[in-house]
């Protein structure tokens, strides 16, 4: 399996927690997304042949002789838990495992999208302030994650076990803190933050753990 990742990409960071978590052995392929970057690689055309979207992640294999090239990051992580079933980050128990997704579509569709590094140019652009759009979504969406995961007493997300949820949280904190996103009345998110971090899969997958990365740029920006 071949990885298309870049470090600071919460979409591909996700990925890579759950590659860890599931042990799964990939070759990674590093693709510069980063905002101003000047050429960046998601712009050339063999890139896009690769994803016509031109995003990262893609998880990329071959399959009965046929290359196979699956992008967004719900679905990379789909197809790995269900071909690499343990350890289980869905629960068995279908109310269980709905409320999971829940969590990862309110990070996924409500949070990550309003503050990715194309729609801030685009606000800038418009002449807004790209900054503050950021800090109001994601702030708006987090403070939703939290009235929810309250619900469970955790330690992660939605209980004792780790979870897809959790997967999906942990670098879009990171975002938060990024644009001074204050985590002060989150306690149930920096809970399960806080027991992640536990966890060698998720200190793995860090971007400043990236070393191809780091050697490329010099720092982890």
């Amino acid at each position: 399996m071949r990885l298309y990742d870049f470090p600071r990409s919460s979409s591909a960071w996700r990925v890579r927690v759950g590659i860890a978590l599931k042990r799964v052995e990939v070759e990674r392929v590093l693709v510069d997304v980063s905002r101003g970057a000047g050429a960046l690689d998601q712009e050339r055309p063999a890139y896009a042949e690769i994803n016509p979207a031109r995003q990262v992640p893609v998880l990329e294999w071959r399959e009965r002789g046929e290359l196979v090239r699956l992008g967004q990051s719900v679905a990379i992580l789909e197809y790995l838990e269900q071909r690499f079933p343990e350890p289980a980050l869905l629960p068995a128990d279908a109310r269980a495992r709905a409320r999971v997704r829940e969590l990862v579509e309110l990070i996924n569709a409500g949070v990550q999208p309003l503050q990715n590094n194309y729609v801030l140019a685009q606000v800038e652009a418009a002449g807004g302030a790209p900054r503050d759009w950021a800090r109001h979504f994601i702030g708006r969406g987090l403070g939703a994650l939290e009235a929810i995961a309250k619900a469970s007493s955790g330690p992660f997300l939605t209980g004792a076990s780790v979870t897809l949820a959790d997967v999906f949280l942990v670098p879009q904190l990171f975002n938060a803190r990024l644009y001074d996103v204050s985590l002060d009345a989150l306690p149930r998110l920096r809970e399960a933050e806080a027991a992640c971090a536990a966890l060698p899969a998720f200190v793995s997958a860090r971007p400043e753990n990236q070393h191809d990365y780091v050697a490329r740029f010099g720092v982890a920006r």
